[in-house]
Formats: C-alpha cells, structure tokens, sequence
C-alpha cells in the first residue's frame, strides 16, 4: 500500500500494514517509493501520512479512543 507524506508530498510503501491499521501504534515502517533502487525502510508517523488523494487516514486506524462516545451513551456510562 503506497500513502503519501504531507510535509513533502513524497510516496510512501507501507511495509507493516499491522503497524498501520493498529492505532496503539503512532509510527509504521515504510521506505519512500522514488527512483530505480529501493530506499532504506524508516519509521515513518501516521499524523504525516495521508492517502494519496489527500484524504486522512481513517480514526479508526490513528485513534484508540475514536468510538468512546458511542460506548458511553450505549452502556450509560458518563466519562
């Protein structure tokens, strides 16, 4: 899966997809996908990550607590 960094536009190959869909997990290893050879892998952050049309990455795979609301009001809890 290729993403795109925001503060220079570059492609990005995931190589750990577990690392991306994971959101207890800030960074993912990737390598930048330019030129012939292949680049190093690095650890890239997923808040400078986007899909490469520009979309964020969804909450789900960035924010562990993204559904908590919902599970408050559904159980009656109160944070």
């Amino acid at each position: 899966m290729f993403l795109k960094q925001r503060s220079n536009g570059k492609l990005v190959e995931v190589l750990g997809l577990r690392d991306l869909f994971n959101p207890l997990h800030a960074t993912l290893v990737g390598r930048y996908h330019a030129g012939e050879e292949l680049q190093d892998p690095e650890q890239f952050a997923k808040s400078e990550l986007a899909f490469c049309s520009g979309e964020d990455l969804p909450k789900c795979w960035t924010d562990v607590h993204y559904r908590d609301d919902e599970a408050h009001h559904h159980y009656g809890l109160h944070p």
